[in-house]
């Protein structure tokens, strides 16, 4: 089970928590992602109790970076001492180092990724995009592989004995009576796995909607609801509904989660149906929006 949980917080916005937004993915047990880190002390120590170990910065607006200081020393204050691990645009490790001016002692290191680049985190895999904001401004997509099926008929015909078969399709590889066998021998070709899709504060652009293709779920910014509002959007560099709606359906996305609405904005499910003529699957984001993927047929794992 993979488990993700979107959780955005606007100002000032009816019905919401009272803090700028900040989305944190959950994704596996064993890593767990913060995208933009400008959220409150109350959801700063929810973060916490659940464990961060990734922290991902799309682009160094205030409403995107500024809450780092603190969720830094709330970090330290929760008695970690492992390294952190952050991801953002050039200069990410100068734009932290000035703001944690006012967070100068933490117990712990930070080890910074400054995209684009691809990074793998203990089989996730994790890839940027850049975008058109008036700053340099990344998208970012998640995808976690799925090794091919394990093939019996093969590995019994390799003359293997059954009780290197799990160790060979875990760790990759063998050795028995002197020879070496590797997964390719026995491993079926790669099965479909889960990729997401994170996407805010852009206009569209073209190489967005391979970006994101076949993504389970796409997080995409929706900064105004009515189509009316398109020069509107051109000039503050963001999308209407309509847009992002067209990039899921181009690309052939699963599901489209908006946000990043404007605060005048304070009815966004009002304007939706601009999204949902496009590309039905769409939802309008609230706080603690929260859901669980499962690799297909997991049921139906072979050996």
């Amino acid at each position: 089970m993979i488990p993700l949980s979107s959780k955005l917080f606007m100002i000032p916005a009816p019905n919401r928590g009272n803090f700028p937004y900040c989305y944190c993915m959950f994704i596996r047990d064993d890593i767990r992602v913060l995208i933009d880190s400008s959220c409150g002390k109350e959801q700063a120590e929810e973060l916490i109790a659940k464990g961060t170990d990734v922290l991902i910065n799309t682009h160094f607006h205030a409403d995107h970076i500024s809450g780092l200081p603190g969720l830094l020393l709330t970090i330290g204050n929760a008695g970690r001492t492992e390294p952190l691990h952050m991801i953002g645009p050039e200069g990410l490790g100068r734009v932290v180092g000035c703001l944690c001016v006012i967070a100068p002692e933490l117990p712990f290191s930070l080890e910074f990724h400054e995209v684009p680049a691809e990074i793998a985190l203990t089989g996730l895999m994790i890839r940027s995009l850049p975008l058109a904001h008036r700053i340099p401004c990344y998208a970012y997509s998640f995808e976690l592989g799925r090794i091919g099926r394990f093939d019996v008929e093969r590995a019994t015909a390799l003359g293997l004995p059954k009780k290197l078969w799990s160790v060979l399709q875990k760790s990759g590889e063998a050795v028995y009576e002197g020879r070496k066998y590797t997964a390719d021998m026995v491993l079926g070709a790669p099965r479909k796995g889960i990729k997401i899709t994170y996407c805010t504060d852009t206009r569209p652009v073209d190489s967005m909607t391979e970006f994101a293709r076949q993504s389970d779920l796409l997080i995409c910014e929706g900064m105004y609801g009515d189509n009316g509002l398109r020069e509107k959007a051109i000039h503050h560099r963001h999308m209407i509904f309509s847009e992002s709606a067209a990039i899921a359906s181009a690309a052939g996305v699963k599901e489209l989660w908006l946000t990043h609405f404007s605060p005048a904005m304070t009815d966004p499910e009002q304007f939706v149906s601009y999204a949902t003529d496009i590309f039905p699957n769409t939802r309008v984001a609230h706080d603690r929006f929260s859901k669980s993927f499962s690799f297909e047929d997991v049921l139906d794992t072979g050996y």
